[in-house]
């Protein structure tokens, strides 16, 4: 948790691919955080997959950041270091975006914004949706990884038994906001397995 007086900068960007849920349920758990200020990058397919895959329309979604940007405008003031952030997730990142961090094609303030967190040392958590994946695209993804980045492609898990779509998207996010050290309760700590029942495993 950010100290007292303090304000911690998170960058969330919206890429566009499937999966516009992960970056909005973002927004909305990180609004609710005491000393966090969200800093949103949505691409222009971002915006056009957002307003397929929910309710919400662009201008709602950009009213739950602190500070919203235009992905065209990389003179903007994440487009340095010395903007300080304590990190950045992109939710969802395409392939097209993952593609250039990897190789540096920072034509946009989203892949300009992930290659200044990359080489500022901060975390850069990329929830990469695309399956399956042939060798080119985890070549990229391995290299990425080398380079720093997180790779958590958002994943449902089943051994939390859940019960509603909120209930997936909030398990993957747990686990965002623990590589961001924000204090989360979306993911109960791993206690073990259970006994199966009628005997012994």
């Amino acid at each position: 948790m950010a100290r007292e007086g303090t304000v911690r900068r998170i960058v969330v960007g919206i890429s566009g691919s499937t999966g516009a849920i992960y970056g909005i349920r973002l927004l909305q758990i990180l609004r609710d955080v005491p000393g966090v200020e969200t800093h949103l990058i949505i691409t222009a397919p971002g915006k056009r997959t957002l307003v397929q895959e929910t309710e919400m329309s662009v201008r709602e979604v950009e009213a739950l950041a602190g500070v919203t940007y235009d992905n065209k405008d990389i003179g903007a003031s994440l487009a340095s270091g010395s903007f300080r952030t304590a990190g950045m997730v992109i939710a969802p990142c395409s392939i097209k975006t993952a593609a250039g961090l990897a190789y540096g094609f920072a034509d946009t303030l989203l892949i300009r914004a992930g290659d200044v967190t990359l080489k500022e040392g901060r975390s850069l958590v990329l929830l990469v949706r695309e399956t399956p994946l042939h060798v080119g695209h985890l070549r990229m993804l391995t290299h990425l990884a080398e380079t720093g980045a997180v790779i958590l492609p958002p994943m449902p898990a089943f051994y939390n038994r859940p019960k509603t779509l909120d209930d997936i998207v909030n398990h993957t996010l747990g686990r965002v906001l623990d590589h961001l050290g924000i204090e989360q309760h979306l993911v109960p700590e791993w206690r073990g397995t259970q006994t199966p029942r009628g005997g012994n495993a």
